[in-house]
């Protein structure tokens, strides 16, 4: 899965703090997420930032494009 967590925050003009304060997830697990350090993203995390970006969980983890 490709993580366009990043993208989307820049896109947005928001940083991790922002998003930890507006979901009460960690700062060190969004940190993860924003430099892909997390192979494998817990389901509730993915869907309060999808919730607080108001995207789809579709548009923050996309399938990769090689498989």
């Amino acid at each position: 899965m490709e993580n366009n967590f990043s993208v989307i925050l820049a896109k947005k003009r928001l940083k991790v703090s922002d998003v930890h304060k507006g979901t009460g997830l960690s700062k060190t697990a969004l940190t993860n997420l924003y430099y892909e350090r997390t192979g494998n993203p817990d389901m509730k995390t993915l869907l309060k930032i999808a919730t607080f970006l108001k995207i789809s969980i579709d548009e923050l983890l996309t399938p990769d494009r090689d498989v």
